[in-house]
């Protein structure tokens, strides 16, 4: 009975509403959703489906182009570090026909991605190498002629937080049926990873099936973890920019994003005046935030003697060379740091909501080498007792299980796995000088080769922000 009356009464409740002024504009938006959502799977379908695929068979009817290289930048508008080694040995040493294409997903415009996305087609079409470090449904959509050998220098190290498949029908991910019809991790050759331990992840989340394209040669990018001048030169950088950290211990704070990649965001939780006050005798706090985070939290003016935003002038690497501890949460720079043996934290506040958002590949609190703080007080306590508390095998540990391919010679064997016996073909008499290419500033929609590079590269990036 008491279902029954219910029933009416949610009966004459909607009546109402549906006689009301309001129940039209309820209707329009509902609509209008449905009608977007629509036009947008429309769009997804014919630019992935059709015109990229049609354009990639037009254009690959041509001669491939044995020397071109091509290496595809997703989101940002310069050459991001996970191409860095790679590319200056190829143009320091080879005489390759060297090429960037930067998508800019990022970009307002879908007209300028659409663009960037057809003109990458075209090149892609006829070159014999491709390097990327991202997902990519422009790679992925097109039946790739075999000729070309396509690299996945993925961004990342280890296996933490999930991505790619592992992530369908997670609050993170996409659906499940979208990211098959339209996939990211296909046409694929190589996928370097930082250890074998790792293989399974990376096989799940790229849904690869083969067993020999996920590789344990190491990561390109960490070779310069390596370099003694490179770690030199980054310390001399931070005391330019922050002349307070000199002869002080620095911590270094680089927490991941929070939501969705195109709207990143970050808790303003993090007590940057305690800090201050019961560790500002010996210590320094560097911030770096990620570059999906837009809007980051202001440093006080009280507080700037003792703590920077340096997200914009440096990168991870240069700050993780010079600090002595490092404060994370669930980002896989973790797996870096972790080969200087350095002290790290895991400021995991939210992390009941983080997991049910996006989820981990491994158990966090037994693969994390270091404690997991919830607040200001638990890491401060930690870092004061840093003497007696810090595991440095602990690290060791975890550093040898998801970080022993990283020895220095990643690049070397990418390169020897990627172009065998052209290496000594393109081999130059007399090697060029070096250039820092990732702080090459760019905001192109075409293809840039390496002779138009080292015009832009005249610029003086002392004061890049």
């Amino acid at each position: 009975m008491s279902i029954i009356k219910s029933t009416i009464k949610n009966t004459k409740t909607f009546q109402k509403f549906r006689n009301s002024s309001h129940y039209e504009t309820f209707v329009k938006i509902k609509y209008h959703n449905k009608a977007r959502k629509l036009i947008n799977s429309l769009k997804t379908y014919l630019i992935y489906k059709i015109i990229l695929p049609k354009t990639y068979n037009k254009y690959s009817k041509k001669e491939i182009n044995s020397n071109k290289v091509i290496f595809l930048e997703m989101r940002y508008d310069k050459i991001s570090n996970s191409f860095h080694n790679i590319f200056n040995q190829l143009y320091i040493n080879y005489d390759f026909d060297l090429n960037i294409h930067y998508l800019q997903n990022n970009h307002p415009s879908k007209l300028k991605k659409y663009i960037n996305a057809k003109n990458f087609i075209k090149e892609y079409a006829t070159a014999k190498y491709v390097f990327l470090a991202e997902a990519s449904r422009e790679v992925s959509c097109v039946n790739k002629r075999s000729e070309t050998t396509v690299i996945q220098l993925w961004h990342g190290c280890g296996a933490f937080k999930k991505f790619g498949m592992s992530t369908a029908d997670l609050l993170f991910g996409s659906n499940r049926k979208v990211q098959k019809k339209y996939p990211f991790y296909k046409n694929f050759d190589l996928v370097q990873v930082s250890s074998k331990e790792v293989i399974w992840a990376y096989k799940e989340a790229m849904s690869i099936k083969e067993n020999n394209i996920i590789n344990p040669i190491g990561v390109s990018r960490t070779d310069i973890f390596f370099d003694k001048t490179f770690i030199k030169t980054a310390k001399d950088k931070i005391i330019k920019l922050f002349p307070n950290c000199e002869n002080k211990k620095i911590i270094l704070y680089a927490p991941t994003f929070r939501g969705r990649v195109l709207n990143g965001k970050i808790s303003d939780c993090f007590d940057v005046s305690r800090f201050k006050k019961e560790l500002g005798e010996q210590y320094v706090l560097i911030m770096k935030y990620h570059p999906l985070i837009k809007n980051r939290p202001v440093i006080s003016e009280e507080n700037k003697d003792f703590a920077i935003d340096l997200s914009d002038n440096t990168s991870i690497e240069e700050l993780m060379c010079v600090s002595d501890i490092c404060i994370s949460d669930y980002s896989s720079l973790i797996f870096e740091y972790s080969l200087f043996e350095r002290p790290l934290i895991f400021y995991a506040y939210d992390i009941d909501e983080y997991h049910d958002w996006r989820g981990f590949y491994y158990d966090y609190d037994e693969m994390t080498p270091g404690p997991i703080c919830k607040t200001n007080d638990e890491m401060l306590s930690y870092i004061k007792n840093i003497e007696n508390e810090f595991d440095k095998q602990k690290v060791i540990d975890f550093k040898n299980k998801f970080m022993n391919a990283c020895d220095g010679n990643s690049t070397k064997r990418v390169l020897e796995f990627t172009f065998k016996d052209e290496l000594i073909k393109h081999k130059r008499p007399v090697s060029l000088p070096k250039r820092d290419y990732h702080l090459i500033p760019s905001s192109n929609d075409k293809t840039y080769n390496a002779s138009q590079i080292l015009n832009k590269h005249t610029q003086n990036f002392d004061n890049l922000d």
